[in-house]
């Protein structure tokens, strides 16, 4: 199989303090060569820059998260630059809004999330965004800011909201949920999109896949989810691996 991308994960989560090493052993022999491992919140940096050491093959990028409003302070949006400025991640994220969890002030949350859109766009990074019952509000947010790229992880708005996505210049990344029989409007949207705006992700430690409902998740499970949509396609799984690594190459200007 070609080597996959996950487009998405927490490797850095205290889930992988006991075992990380074996982790990413068993990514790596299920053929998931390269992570790409999002940041939730300042505190959490420095332990993520240390669980991605250069030629791991993981990746990070540095964010702050709209579940973890309660952790941000406005001191840490310039500290995001300094940040980006001299460890150079690959991305900006995760960043974003979430409208379903209770007590999270919206105007708080857009914000901070308008001041990651900003340097994303004036570090010419992409930006990987959560966006929990917010797909409108955020594509709001992108188009008020302009000239940004990146990923809307985990999605699952409409067919609709992801075709102005695309338009935008943004992929869609599909994991765990995509492979519940139930997930029927997701499922058909992964059949029919434009392969070209895919990524595969599994955000463990959480979303598991069907085979693994209610455990933790892990990088191992990615092809999963990649046979999971080949098969929803009608294409094999190889073409459909090939191409999502080149998705994520080109995305966030991954090395071999």
């Amino acid at each position: 199989m070609h080597p996959l991308v996950d487009s998405h994960c927490h490797l850095d989560a205290a889930e992988f303090d006991d075992d990380r090493d074996q982790v990413i052993a068993r990514a790596r022999a299920a053929g998931v060569t390269r992570q790409v491992v999002p940041a939730v919140d300042a505190a959490g940096w420095p332990k993520l820059r240390d669980a991605c050491p250069p030629g791991s093959g993981l990746h990070p990028a540095y964010g702050l998260h709209p579940m973890y409003l309660a952790q941000h302070r406005d001191e840490h949006l310039p500290l995001l630059r300094e940040w980006i400025e001299r460890e150079r991640p690959l991305a900006i994220g995760e960043c974003g809004l979430d409208y379903f969890v209770e007590g999270l002030d919206a105007e708080t949350q857009m914000h901070f999330f308008d001041g990651q859109l900003r340097l994303a766009r004036e570090f010419d990074l992409p930006v990987i965004v959560h966006a929990r019952r917010a797909v409108d509000a955020v594509i709001g947010a992108t188009r008020r800011v302009g000239g940004l790229r990146g990923v809307v992880h985990s999605y699952s708005g409409s067919e609709e909201q992801a075709r102005q996505l695309w338009n935008a210049g943004f992929m869609l990344g599909l994991g765990g949920p995509v492979t519940y029989d139930r997930a029927n409007r997701l499922r058909k949207l992964a059949a029919s999109m434009p392969l070209e705006h895919l990524l595969l992700e599994t955000d463990a430690p959480d979303q598991p896949d069907a085979g693994i409902r209610g455990q933790r998740n892990e990088p191992a499970r990615l092809p999963e989810v990649l046979h999971v949509i080949a098969g929803l396609r009608g294409i094999e799984a190889e073409e459909l691996a090939r191409a999502t690594t080149a998705n994520a190459e080109r995305l966030f200007a991954l090395p071999a």
